[in-house]
């Protein structure tokens, strides 16, 4: 099957992907997390914060990317693209796996997480959108968020959106073990789990059916007005959902996943905005720089900072890394040093970003 030309990028995509992952570097690395600068929080349980939005964000810009990807192979599934999508998944979920290992040891390994919810999701999602046409995968996307709701509703307690008695950490926890799950919350429960992986599928066709009308509508003024009002209805229908089904990042909900999606719509409106439209070209380079080794540099940036606790240093903690949040606590008030030491590290990974770019060092997984 021969190749199709890939269609042109639409550079705010590239920019808000970037900005996505400067987003993610910045909650992931605080100085201290007894000592979060207080916007950076995630919601406890119910809501949302400014800080949520930042990992569906994340699964937009996969499923944009995997627009463009998809569009190198004339969007066929054929044997040898199917092996390519099984492939990509299993190296990101092994990294994944990997991550948990080195932060959190192999006796209990934690098989769930972040990157493993982006293998899983990217997966599923890249075989409906080669399998089925247009209208069946806003269907099978609707269904995914009824159907999730419905499970969480008939397969929970009598509170079926607690912590502690809802589907998804019954089914974890028969699935994976106890000792194989995040317990950050004091039990176990997977924030990243596999059930809860379903809805988020959700996350990468929205992006990947975003990228394919932007790419198709040429009049970017008309792009910029669909998108506005796709993001309020987002925001309402996720608002006026959650009266029966409430906004958690946790569950991962469907009413989260269409709140999110509202506000990836606007962010992505300002973004067409100020790039696409008014050609602030400098403003978008940066951002691109930063998202062109996405995965990479996600990854790079936990192992980096977690190396810091093996250098030796005289003082409190006896390390670098206590030393520089130490350091930084001197001059700042503590959630405040908690920040700079997040946004110094932000800056340290684009320099590396820019690195990689300036000589056309792209690593792909």
């Amino acid at each position: 099957m021969p190749e199709m030309t890939t269609p042109a990028r639409f550079l705010a995509l590239d920019a808000l992907r970037g900005l996505t992952i400067a987003m993610m570097i910045l909650v992931n690395t605080p100085g201290s997390w007894e000592f979060v600068y207080p916007p950076f929080m995630h919601a406890d349980w119910h809501g949302c914060s400014p800080t949520d939005l930042v990992f569906p964000f994340f699964l937009f810009v996969v499923g944009s990317a995997m627009y463009f990807s998809l569009q190198k192979v004339s969007m066929q599934l054929s044997p040898a693209i199917a092996l390519m999508i099984v492939r990509r998944a299993a190296i990101i979920f092994v990294l994944g796996l990997i991550f948990n290992a080195v932060l959190g040891g192999w006796e209990h390994l934690r098989i769930m997480g972040v990157l493993q919810r982006i293998a899983l999701a990217y997966a599923i999602a890249a075989f409906i959108v080669l399998s089925l046409k247009c209208h069946h995968v806003y269907i099978i996307g609707a269904l995914l968020l009824v159907g999730y709701w419905l499970l969480l509703v008939i397969g929970g307690s009598d509170n079926p959106f607690n912590l502690t008695h809802n589907i998804v950490v019954k089914l974890d926890v028969g699935v994976l073990g106890a000792e194989h799950m995040y317990d950050g919350k004091g039990v176990p429960f997977d924030p990243e789990g596999l059930l809860s992986t379903l809805p988020a599928v959700v996350n990468v066709l929205i992006g990947f059916e975003l990228t394919r009308f932007l790419v198709a509508q040429q009049d970017r003024m008309k792009n910029l007005f669909m998108l506005l009002i796709l993001g309020l209805a987002g925001i309402t229908l996720g608002l006026l959902w959650s009266i029966w089904l409430p906004i958690n990042k946790s569950l991962w909900t469907s009413s989260f996943v269409i709140y999110s999606a509202g506000y990836f719509c606007i962010a992505l409106a300002v973004f067409v905005w100020l790039v696409d439209i008014k050609q602030f070209k400098w403003l978008a380079q940066p951002f691109i720089i930063y998202g062109s080794n996405s995965i990479f540099i996600y990854m790079l940036a936990p192992f980096w900072v977690h190396a810091y606790l093996f250098i030796p240093m005289q003082g409190e903690g006896g390390n670098f890394y206590s030393a520089l949040f130490t350091w930084l606590a001197q001059v700042f008030p503590p959630a405040m040093a908690s920040l700079v030491f997040a946004l110094l590290h932000v800056l340290l990974f684009w320099f590396i970003s820019l690195l990689l770019y300036r000589h056309k060092i792209f690593i792909k997984v």
